[in-house]
C-alpha cells in the first residue's frame, strides 16, 4: 500500500507547497482513494509535481468539515466529475472558531450539490467498493464518542444554531480504513475526537486494531504549552505505546508536540511532511 501526502502544514518535497491543511492519497490494490483535498487548489499541484493523476481517483473521503479538509474539493470535482466524495451529512453545518473574534471555518456551500456527493447518515462501519476484485477494501467510520485526553483545542471550535454557539462535538468526524495483503491503515483527518477514543472505535468495530495510523492529532496551541498540557501529550503518547501500531502525523499535530511524543513512541512514530510517501509493507 502506497500513501503519498499531497498536502501538509510543513515542507516534505522541496517541489511542493506546504500549506495549513491536509490531504493524502492512497494505491491499494486497484483502489486510488483521497482522503481530505487540502485547503485549496494548491493540492493538485503538489499532485502533478508527484506524478499523483486525480482524474485517477475513485473515492474520497471527507474526514469533517472544515476547510482545510475540504478547500480543494470544488477544484478537484473539475478535473474528476466520476470520483464518489463521501462524507457525513452533518459536515455541512456552520462550523467556527472562536479564538479571535467570529470565523467561519466549514466548507465551501458548493459542495453538497455536487452530483458527485454521497452523504453518510450514520456513525457505523460503511464498506465502500467500486466493483469487485479490486484488490483493497475501503470502509468509513465515525461514532468516536469517548472522552478520553480529548483535544483542549477543540474548546474554541464551535458550531452555529438557531440559539448561538455551541461547543462543536465533532460528530461529523469520520475514518477511513483502507486494508491490502492483510494490513489495515486507519486514516484520520485531525483526530478531533482524540486518537485514543478513535482506536477504541475501531476496536469496537473490527475486532482488534490497525497496523498503522495515519493522522493529525489536533495537539497544537497558539502559545507555548502549558505543563498541563504537555502532561497530557506525553499521556496520550504512553497510550499510544501500548497498542502495537506505526503512526504517521502531521498537520495538527504540531511539531512541538511531535518533539514531545517522539522519545516515547521511538521509531514507531513518523513525521510526514507535504509530498511525502508512506509506504505499508
Amino acid at each position: 500500500m502506497r500513501l503519498v501526502v499531497l498536502m501538509n502544514d510543513t515542507e516534505g518535497v522541496p517541489s511542493c507547497v506546504a500549506a495549513h491543511g491536509l490531504s493524502v492519497y492512497v494505491e491499494a490494490g486497484k483502489r486510488r482513494i483521497l482522503v481530505d483535498t487540502g485547503c485549496d487548489a494548491r493540492t493538485w499541484d503538489n499532485a502533478k509535481a508527484l506524478g499523483v493523476n486525480p482524474e485517477e481517483v475513485d473515492t474520497v473521503v471527507l474526514s469533517h468539515g472544515h476547510y482545510d479538509h475540504t478547500g480543494g474539493v470544488m477544484s478537484f470535482a473539475g478535473k474528476n466529475p466520476r470520483a464518489e466524495i463521501i462524507l457525513h451529512r452533518r459536515a455541512t453545518l456552520g462550523y467556527y472558531n472562536l479564538r479571535d473574534g467570529e470565523r467561519y471555518i466549514g466548507i465551501d456551500p458548493r459542495i453538497p450539490s455536487l452530483p458527485q456527493v454521497s452523504f453518510l447518515n450514520g456513525d457505523g462501519l460503511t464498506e465502500l467498493s467500486v466493483g469487485a476484485d479490486d484488490g483493497a477494501s475501503l470502509y468509513v467510520f465515525g461514532g468516536a464518542a469517548g472522552q478520553r485526553l480529548w483535544p483542549e483545542g477543540n474548546r474554541v471550535l464551535k458550531r452555529k444554531t438557531d440559539e448561538g454557539f455551541v461547543q462543536d462535538t465533532f460528530d461529523h468526524e469520520v475514518y477511513a480504513v483502507v486494508t491490502e495483503n492483510g494490513r489495515n491503515v486507519l486514516i484520520s483527518g485531525c483526530a478531533h475526537c482524540g486518537m485514543i477514543n478513535i482506536l477504541d472505535r475501531y476496536r469496537e468495530l473490527f475486532g482488534g486494531l490497525p497496523d498503522a495510523v495515519v493522522s493529525g492529532f489536533h495537539l497544537m496551541m497558539p502559545g507555548a504549552y502549558t505543563p498541563e498540557q504537555e502532561a497530557m501529550i506525553r499521556e496520550t503518547a504512553e497510550i499510544l505505546k501500548s497498542m502495537p501500531i506505526r503512526y504517521f502525523t502531521g498537520h495538527c499535530t504540531s511539531l512541538p508536540a511531535y518533539e514531545i511524543m517522539k522519545p516515547i513512541l521511538g521509531d514507531r512514530l513518523t513525521y510526514f511532511g507535504s509530498g511525502e510517501e508512506i509506504v505499508i509493507e
